[in-house]
C-alpha cells in the first residue's frame, strides 16, 4: 500500500515537472483566404503543427474569429512565446491591446515573434514604439524633468511604406524653448522599408552569429527557393543583435533575423514569408522558429 502511495506521488511530481518544463506558445495567424495557395490548413496551423511535435513545446493556433480575437487574457495567461502573422488586417488589433501585450513582454510573462509582414502588427509596432522611447529618455537623461515636455510625431501615413529617400525613422531630438523649457521631439519608427517584390523569387540567407542559440544547426547559408522581397532601410529601432542576413541576385538586402530586448522580454522579427509562398514549410525557416521559441522562452 505505501509502496504504490509512493508511486503516485512520484508520478504526480513528474508530470508537474514535465508541465512546467514544456514551453507553451501561441501562434496567432490572420488566416487570410489566399494563404490556401501555400497551405491547405492555413499557414498558423502550419506552424503550430511543426512545433507542437517537437520535445517540450506545446503549441496552439489563434486568429481573429476566436473569441477576443484570439489575445483573451485566458490565452495569454498560458503563452511563453507569442507567435504572430499578420497581413491585410493590422488594424483591427488596436494600439491599446498591442499595448497590453507589450506589458506582458515588458513585464517577462512572454515573448514575441514576429514574421514576414507582421512588421506592421500592432503588437510589434507598440513594441518598437515602447522601445524607441526607452532610447529616447536613455539618450537625453540629463534634460530636467520638470523643463520637459515630449511630443509625440506619427509617421504621416499608417500603412504607408516610406520613400527610399525619406528620413530614418525612428528618431528623436531636444529643441530649447525661450521660456527656457524643453521638447524631446520623438518621431515614431515607420516599422516598414522602401521597396518590396512579391515575385517569388529565391533569396540567400547569411547567419552572421553562428553561435547565437536562434542559428542552432542553421548553416553559414542557406537558400529559401521562394519568397518575397524586402529591402533596407527597415524604418525600426536598431536592434541588439542581428542574427541573420538576406540577400536577392538584384542587389536587394535585409537584416532578417533581428532580436530586441523589452523590458524583461524579448521581440525577435524574422523576415521571410508571404502567405502565398509555403516558406513555412521549408526544414530551415521552421527551425529558425523552433530555435527562437526555445531561446526566447528562457526566464532570466
Amino acid at each position: 500500500m505505501a509502496r504504490n502511495i509512493v508511486s503516485i506521488a512520484l508520478l504526480f511530481i513528474s508530470t508537474a515537472l514535465l508541465q512546467a518544463e514544456t514551453i507553451k506558445i501561441v501562434v496567432w495567424d490572420e488566416q487570410q483566404p489566399s494563404q490556401k495557395e501555400a497551405y491547405d490548413n492555413f499557414l498558423g496551423n502550419e506552424i503550430a503543427s511543426y512545433l507542437g511535435k517537437q520535445d517540450g513545446l506545446s503549441a496552439r493556433s489563434v486568429n481573429l474569429t476566436s473569441p477576443e480575437q484570439g489575445i483573451a487574457d485566458n490565452v495569454l495567461d498560458s503563452c511563453d512565446v507569442l507567435i504572430w502573422w499578420g497581413h491585410i488586417r493590422q488594424s483591427e488589433i488596436t494600439p491599446e491591446q498591442g499595448r497590453t501585450i507589450v506589458q506582458r513582454i515588458k513585464n517577462g510573462q512572454l515573448s514575441l515573434i514576429a514574421l514576414h509582414s507582421a512588421h506592421w502588427a500592432t503588437p510589434f509596432v507598440e513594441a518598437m514604439k515602447d522601445r524607441t522611447l526607452s532610447n529616447a529618455l536613455i539618450k537625453f537623461n540629463k534634460l530636467p524633468s520638470e523643463e520637459l515636455d515630449i511630443k509625440y510625431v506619427d509617421p504621416p501615413f499608417r500603412y504607408f511604406a516610406p520613400d527610399r529617400d525619406d528620413a530614418l525613422t525612428p528618431r528623436y531630438y531636444p529643441r530649447k524653448f525661450p521660456n527656457g523649457r524643453t521638447e524631446l521631439v520623438i518621431h515614431w519608427p515607420n516599422c516598414c522599408f522602401p521597396a518590396y517584390r512579391n515575385d517569388g523569387k529565391p533569396s540567400t540567407l547569411f547567419t552572421i552569429q553562428r553561435e547565437h542559440p536562434i542559428a542552432k544547426g542553421i548553416p553559414a547559408k542557406f537558400q529559401l527557393p521562394s519568397t518575397e522581397m524586402y529591402d533596407e532601410p527597415f524604418h525600426v529601432p536598431e536592434p541588439d543583435e542581428v542574427i541573420f542576413e538576406e540577400r536577392w541576385p538584384t542587389g536587394e538586402w535585409f537584416r532578417s533575423g533581428m532580436l530586441w530586448n523589452i523590458g524583461a522580454g524579448k521581440v525577435f522579427y524574422f523576415r521571410p514569408g508571404h502567405e502565398t509562398f509555403p516558406v513555412y514549410k521549408q526544414d530551415m525557416a521552421l527551425k529558425i522558429v523552433e530555435n527562437a521559441v526555445r531561446f526566447l522562452a528562457i526566464k532570466k
